[in-house]
């Protein structure tokens, strides 16, 4: 067997542990989407709908209003914001959205939107517990995340060892996780499309050069980089995006109809509505990274002394990410009826913006580029963060690994799209269980933590600094 093979039957061999399923309804769930969902409903009730009472905060908060320049942290809080939408803003939007729909049909866009809300309030749990219990090191240095979470929080509540246990399990996912194999997969899939170049492992060198450019930086570095890219290209994409569905008009009442029709009565092949939902769940996840906790890393590095002010700022990362594009996108495949073509991935996505658009595959190509480049760099930055809590080493064993992560890259270029994602998925959904339990265990503290701040907010005269 050639070392592609036996990587990608390694790969098999996870998900099927991962993804081991119950039935309901006669369809089989598995039980890290429901370990998920209920931690969506749980945090969105027990802190009050976050995703209502703190969305025009956070916006404010991510305008500039009651900033601290002298506060603690690295980054600015639209940033921090901007570096978190560089991972989660990416091909989860374009090829996600595509496997989604092609899998369950249209039900699945559905789905998502409306995880996508309950994701709001679990993304504001997670990210305002990181910024509670994140380390300020003697050289100034910021360091948050979930493992830094699951020690200091855990330790605060007399649960010190099992708080290092946890820690150290989520760094490991966290590093096969961030790999970033699928953004360059389909980043080599659509700029060979587009422009012919069919060469995959140079390819795959070239995005690993770039990427070491930027990478082998600092925070501030990549925060300056995401902060000019992401929006950038959230932009650009939308605007093609909007541009296909208003030629289409006509189709929008029907598509919009169709998408929540069959999120409940879909295509027996689909799996019945509980079998989108799952599907909905999975590219729904992967897209926002809701209860995953790696955005949790790029918002603790956030200038802010009110953690929960982060929280509000991070509960808007899901809303533009899942709720506004994911819904662009898959509005997009429906109008054109392209997904019911024989296409997958962002070659579906690249089909439906040329029916409207000339030269879509080549526009598309630098969108997807762009995205799967900005998602990279975080994704880069997130893992050596959780190398540098494994080994405690010094800054030059963290250039060492990020020089090791830029040298894995190409390998993405070589697999199979389907056997990338079972690997991402297989390591993002296993992220969840020390991330979530954290959440179960710190949602005391969490809730006075975000109440206070609701109350604090209140009483606080418009000219007073978080």
């Amino acid at each position: 067997m050639t070392p592609v093979e036996i990587i990608a039957d390694a790969i098999a061999a996870l998900a099927a542990v991962v993804f081991v399923s119950i039935p309901v309804a006669g369809v089989p769930v598995q039980l890290i989407v429901l370990w998920l969902a209920v931690a969506m409903l749980f945090t969105t009730v027990w802190l009050g709908l976050p995703q209502l009472r703190g969305f025009a905060l956070g916006w404010g908060a991510l305008l500039g209003k009651r900033q601290d320049a002298r506060a603690p942290g690295r980054v600015s809080q639209f940033q921090a914001l901007s570096t978190a939408l560089a991972s989660t803003v990416g091909l989860g939007n374009i090829a996600g959205v595509a496997v989604a729909v092609a899998t369950g049909g249209p039900g699945a866009i559905f789905w998502m939107v409306i995880i996508g809300f309950f994701a709001m309030g679990l993304k504001c749990a997670e990210v305002t517990l990181g910024l509670m219990f994140r380390d300020e090191l003697a050289s100034g240095r910021v360091v948050g995340g979930p493992a830094v979470t699951l020690m200091r929080g855990l330790a605060s509540i007399g649960l010190p060892r099992l708080g290092r246990r946890l820690a150290r399990i989520h760094a490991v996912f966290m590093i096969v996780g961030c790999m970033s194999l699928f953004q360059v997969n389909q980043a080599q899939v659509q700029v060979a499309s587009a422009f012919g170049f069919e060469a995959p492992l140079a390819f795959g060198l070239g995005f690993a050069l770039l990427v070491a450019v930027v990478l082998l930086g600092s925070i501030a570095w990549i925060g300056r980089v995401a902060g000019r890219v992401v929006p950038a290209m959230c932009l650009l994409y939308v605007l093609a995006c909007v541009t296909v569905i208003l030629a289409n008009i006509a189709q929008v009442s029907t598509a919009l109809t169709k998408i929540v029709a069959e999120a409940f009565v879909p295509d027996a092949v689909a799996g019945g509505a509980v079998g989108v939902f799952v599907i909905g769940m999975r590219r729904a996840v992967y897209s926002s990274e809701a209860g995953i906790g790696t955005a949790v890393v790029a918002h603790a590095q956030a200038r802010t002394r009110e953690p929960a002010s982060e929280g509000m700022v991070a509960l808007i990362e899901p809303f533009i990410d899942t709720v506004v594009i994911c819904t662009l996108s898959g509005l997009t495949l429906v109008v054109t009826g392209l997904y019911l073509e024989d296409l997958t991935g962002v070659q579906m996505t690249s089909a439906a913006l040329q029916t409207v658009i000339p030269g879509a595959p080549a526009v598309l190509a630098v969108v997807v580029f762009l995205f799967a480049y900005s998602t990279v760099l975080a994704n880069g930055f997130y893992a050596a963060e959780a190398f540098q809590f494994l080994t405690r080493h010094g800054r030059w064993h963290e250039f060492g690994f990020k020089a090791a992560y830029c040298a894995a890259l190409p390998l993405g270029a070589l697999l199979e799209p389907g056997q990338i994602l079972d690997l991402v998925d297989s390591a993002f959904f296993l992220m969840a269980i020390p991330n979530v339990v954290g959440i179960y265990l710190l949602a005391g503290p969490l809730r006075r933590e975000v109440n206070g701040y609701f109350a604090r907010h209140r009483r606080a005269p418009a000219w007073k600094s978080d």
